[in-house]
This record gives C-alpha cells, sequence and structure tokens, in this order.
C-alpha cells in the first residue's frame, strides 16, 4: 500500500512562445516545485492544460518525468482520457515512468450509468496495473458522483484507492468520504486550487493538489497544520487567498505569469482558451505579491541562488 499526503502541486506544460513544449522550462518548473517542498507531483491535470495535449505529447512528458524525478518524490500520474483504452495506455506509461497512481476524472459518457462506470474503471486498472485515485470534479471538468456513489464505485472497482474530492461542498464530502471510507480507501486529498485547504484538512484530507506557483507556501501552510499550528496555518491561508482567488479566474495564465516573474520559465504562453491577463490584472498581480513578498520573494527560490538582478 503507498502511503500519499502533504503538498503535491499539479505541473504545467511550459511552451515555447510559438506553442510547442518547452521540455527545458517544464523541467525547470519540476525543480522548483521539488526544491519547495513538495511531497509529490501530479502530471497532467486541469493546470498543466492536459486537454491541449496529444497523447503523444503526454506520453512524452509523462516519460522524461520519470528520468527527472528520479525517485526523489512520488510521481501521479493523469490518465483522464473520454477513451478507457488511451486512458490505459497513459496510465500505464506513467507505471512504467515510476508512477504510484493514476489520478483520473470520471468519464462523462457514463454519469448516469454506474455500471458501465465501474466496468469502465475495471478495465482501464486491470490494463494498467497501476492504482487510481478518483478525480471527483464536478462538471464540465467531470460527472460531480456523490457520496454514495463514490462508495459504491469505489466497492465496484477495488483498484481505486484514493479519491481527489473537488467538487463543493468539498468540507461536506470529506468529511463523509474519510468516515464512512475508512479501510476501504487508501487517502482523501483535496483540491480546487487549495481555496479551501484548511477546511479539507480539518476535515480528513491527507494533502491537498494546487497549482504550483506557492509551492512553498503550501508546505509550510500544511506543516505548520500538522504540527497542531492551527492559527498559524492559517495566517498563510488568509495572506495567499487574495492571489489564489485570482488565479481561481485565470487559472493557467495566473500560475505562469507568477512563474515567469520568480524567474523559472521564459515563456507564459498556453494552448487553453480563457480570460487574459490585462494591464490592470498585471497592476494588481504585482501588488498582490508584494503584499507577499516576505512569502513568495521574486527574487530567489528555494534550493537555487537568485536567478533575478538585485
Amino acid at each position: 500500500m503507498t502511503q500519499l499526503a502533504g503538498v503535491f502541486p499539479i505541473l504545467p506544460t511550459i511552451f515555447h512562445p510559438g506553442g510547442t513544449i518547452d521540455m527545458a522550462g517544464t523541467r525547470s518548473v519540476l525543480d522548483y516545485i521539488i526544491n519547495a517542498g513538495a511531497a509529490g507531483i501530479v502530471f497532467p491535470g486541469l493546470a498543466s492544460e492536459y486537454d491541449m495535449l496529444s497523447v503523444d505529447e503526454r506520453l512524452e512528458v509523462t516519460m522524461s518525468l520519470g528520468e527527472w524525478i528520479g525517485g526523489r518524490v512520488p510521481f501521479i500520474v493523469g490518465a483522464s482520457h473520454p477513451e478507457a483504452s488511451v486512458a490505459a495506455q497513459l496510465a500505464a506509461a506513467g507505471a512504467e515512468a515510476g508512477a504510484v497512481a493514476a489520478m483520473i476524472l470520471t468519464p462523462h459518457k457514463h454519469a448516469a450509468d454506474p455500471a458501465a462506470m465501474a466496468a469502465w474503471f475495471n478495465d482501464v486498472h486491470d490494463a494498467s496495473g497501476v492504482s487510481v485515485m478518483l478525480q471527483n470534479a464536478p462538471a464540465p471538468m467531470g460527472v460531480g458522483l456523490g457520496v454514495a456513489q463514490v462508495a459504491s464505485l469505489v466497492g465496484k472497482v477495488p483498484g481505486i484507492r484514493f479519491v481527489k474530492e473537488e467538487t463543493q461542498p468539498s468540507g461536506h464530502r470529506i468529511t463523509a468520504l474519510t468516515e464512512e471510507m475508512a479501510g476501504r480507501i487508501d487517502a482523501v486529498f483535496g483540491g480546487a486550487g487549495a481555496r479551501y485547504v484548511i477546511d479539507e484538512l480539518q476535515r480528513g484530507a491527507v494533502g491537498t493538489m494546487p497549482a504550483c506557483e506557492v509551492t512553498e507556501v503550501h508546505v509550510e501552510m500544511l506543516a505548520r497544520h500538522a504540527r497542531g499550528d492551527l492559527q498559524g496555518a492559517r495566517v498563510l491561508f488568509d495572506r495567499t487567498l487574495p492571489l489564489l482567488s485570482m488565479q481561481a479566474v485565470f487559472r493557467w495564465r495566473l500560475t505562469k505569469a507568477v512563474l515567469l516573474r520568480r524567474g523559472v520559465i521564459a515563456s507564459d504562453h498556453v494552448r487553453a482558451a480563457g480570460p487574459k491577463l490585462d494591464a490592470w490584472d498585471q497592476r494588481e498581480l504585482d501588488a498582490l505579491l508584494a503584499r507577499i513578498a516576505d512569502l513568495l520573494p521574486l527574487d530567489r527560490l528555494p534550493g537555487n541562488q537568485a536567478r533575478m538582478a538585485p
């Protein structure tokens, strides 16, 4: 049984300005995340623009991650795909690259057919051999199963060992899952960009899977919570919430804008659709970052030398 807990950031896919994958930039973000103290890595997730990547691109980055991580931290591969055969291929590739689990969204085409959904997940697990983390995200990303539906699915699919709960109210669901499914699954994680992380931890979540731009702050937040310093954890949560609220609107663009400012990447290009930061947003981002400069300095990264001129 694989024990997973702590901060597992979603690794974004970094692109060159022309739109091709920047492998060096992607590795730079990976190294930043690990040096910041993350407990593990997830790729690809929604914050990776996974639905903008071809299957071949996902396979290429996944195999490279296996080499780059080199066993330093646990790796969870994102294997979401509408077709079970492709999801199994992605999960198996992750296992070959050293992944300890495959995070998979509920397939929309089986939303109204619990038996078909269970068969779908069993097929993926049987073909890949890797433990499944059920990503229970709401529509339009996923199906947004109720607690009873999650419990039923887990009962029919022994390969589901973890749940990432993102359907709101996530706190209520995490309480129910941790109380009703003790011993039936290994762990429940929170998600939703860590915007509800304190509540999730208090209710039994063992960790969180946020975007990566404030990894060191999330690591310290969970460390404080683990040693019983709830007030200290709340202070960090309160101070970063304005930035996380902005991230909820601009998603990957906000993540990459911060990483660019921190000198981790050379291009903040995104493939996915969505609102862009205009001049007012850029100024607001600068103001928000200035307010937490002691937590998230722009001139220095954990474990690295300064990357920006003083």
